[in-house]
């Protein structure tokens, strides 16, 4: 895998994980919607002070958008078309 499909699959999936939507992610970092799109299209590729700001934004360490996705590993599904993300639900005893 390439790093620029690793840095995408990863601000995907930490954006998913915490409900943020592209929207939002690019506007508190700083960044146009499109090109926040691109990027996790690997259509982008972003300077390091970019994903320096995004993993700010996002509350990781900029190693963090540089971890190998583990075999076997799926895309981050899409946030629903309201942009919340669903909690999850909790178990009962």
């Amino acid at each position: 895998m390439k790093t620029r499909a690793i840095v995408a699959w990863n601000v995907r999936r930490i954006r998913v994980d915490q409900g943020i939507s592209q929207e939002k992610l690019a506007y508190d970092a700083g960044i146009d919607r499109s090109y926040m799109s691109s990027l996790e299209r690997q259509s982008k590729n972003p300077t390091i002070d970019l994903l320096d700001r995004i993993a700010e934004t996002l509350g990781v360490h900029l190693s963090d958008l540089f971890a190998r996705p583990p075999k076997g590993a799926r895309f981050a599904k899409t946030l629903p078309k309201n942009r919340k993300a669903t909690r999850p639900r909790r178990r009962k005893k």
